[in-house]
């Protein structure tokens, strides 16, 4: 494997891991100054990481990560943005014709095998980029979901109240907090993103237009 080739997805998983091991240091210093604060004992690090305090916080960002790239990838297939190189070009919307996408008998040799062939095969590889980004969506969110309600029972017994039910923490305040404070962070990214590279350039970047490119231009590969 040529690293170079590799590089953009390489780079940011070094930063993925470096951003991750930093969390889990400075998430165990306040961790351990909380309780030390309510007269507990200091965890070491090992602990930290696999405690539900540690698993909820990083759940409750790769569930709003994944569901914002889930309903970009959908959305993208429907909607069109006049001048965004995020977008297809107008009058492009859907899901695209055999001979566009390359299947069944518009494959091309190289295509990869279930691109070639029909059924539920075809119609599987077809939809596995959204497939795998809503699952892992939903199996983050769930692991949101048991981790958080332990760490809210903890809060409760503390506190001297009374442990509540997985059913009762999904619709408890505590819940959609986490959840809707990421996502509405995450579907404003997108849209500004969608939005302000229709007039703003980055030289260089495949995320960009030209800078030279005219605004109305929306597709620069179909233009």
């Amino acid at each position: 494997m040529k690293v170079r080739e590799h590089a953009l997805s390489l780079v940011f998983a070094l930063l993925f891991l470096a951003a991750l091991a930093g969390q889990s240091v400075v998430g165990l210093a306040a961790f351990n100054e909380e309780q030390v604060s309510h007269g507990a004992s200091a965890v070491t690090w090992g602990s930290f990481v696999t405690s539900s305090a540690f698993v909820v916080d990083v759940a409750e960002n790769w569930q709003s990560e994944y569901l914002q790239f889930f309903l970009f990838i959908l959305a993208t297939v429907w909607f069109v943005q006049k001048g965004s190189p995020e977008s297809k070009r107008p009058g492009q919307e859907g899901t695209g014709s055999d001979r566009e996408q390359l299947v069944g008998r518009h494959a091309r040799p190289d295509s990869p095998a279930w691109a070639r062939v029909g059924g539920w095969r075809r119609w599987v590889y077809s939809n596995s980029l959204l497939l795998v980004m809503g699952s892992v969506f939903l199996l983050s969110w769930l692991a949101q979901a048991l981790a958080g309600k332990v760490v809210f029972n903890e809060e409760q017994l503390l506190h001297g109240q009374e442990p509540v039910t997985l059913g009762a923490y999904l619709v408890a305040p505590d819940f959609w907090n986490r959840t809707l404070q990421n996502w509405q962070s995450e579907l404003l990214a997108v849209g500004s993103m969608v939005a302000l590279s229709v007039y703003l350039r980055q030289r260089g970047s495949a995320e960009s237009k030209p800078v030279g490119m005219p605004h109305s231009v929306t597709s620069v590969a179909s233009d």
